[in-house]
């Protein structure tokens, strides 16, 4: 072969490797952003959520260090690494049912949301729960111990997300996700 033969196979070479990078490139996002509808639309479905879940979906969205947010993690671990930290009520166990307050210790602890007096002192469900009433995350008509749905937790982390000052920066954008999920879903959650 001559050196100009040589070149153009470098070449060409060159285009397919540069074209099947781009495909693959392409076909990232894609892939990632209809897995994490198929799980925004999992949670949607949920009347009660276990511990577990709440833990992985709250962790993630708080974007808690590799492995922990990268969205690998089973619910299960997501439940260990926030119950090792003391993030969870005492009487919390992996599937069973979260309760309103429950969860609103495990999302003032995975945001690091500085509470009020009380919260700052005891650092308990009840008054976590109370903070994030006076701060209108939770809304409405509720009662600590009730159980949490998927449309509940989904609407209190996107405003907790949209209360922080930092909200455009975020690698983790709950309103993209949602963007991705049925317009069913987007409005549930509007309204």
């Amino acid at each position: 072969m001559r050196k100009t033969e040589q070149f153009e196979v470098l070449e060409t070479m060159k285009k397919y490797f540069c074209f099947f990078v781009s495909l693959i490139l392409f076909a990232v996002p894609v892939l990632l952003t209809a897995q994490t509808a198929a799980e925004i639309e999992g949670l949607l479905n949920n009347r009660a959520l276990s511990y577990g879940q709440a833990a992985q979906f709250i962790l993630r969205a708080a974007d808690l260090g590799p492995g922990i947010g990268a969205g690998n993690v089973s619910p299960a671990e997501a439940f260990a690494y926030a119950q090792e930290r003391k993030w969870l009520p005492k009487n919390a166990e992996s599937y069973g049912e979260v309760s309103l307050e429950g969860v609103s210790l495990l999302i003032m602890r995975s945001f690091d949301i500085k509470g009020g007096l009380f919260y700052s002192m005891f650092k308990n469900p009840h008054y976590a729960y109370r903070e994030l009433v006076y701060r209108d995350v939770i809304q409405g008509r509720a009662d600590p111990g009730m159980a949490v749905s998927g449309e509940q937790l989904l609407f209190m982390v996107n405003r907790v997300l949209a209360g922080r000052p930092d909200y455009n920066d975020l690698d983790f954008d709950l309103d993209k996700y949602l963007s991705a999920a049925p317009e069913s879903a987007s409005a549930v959650l509007e309204g």
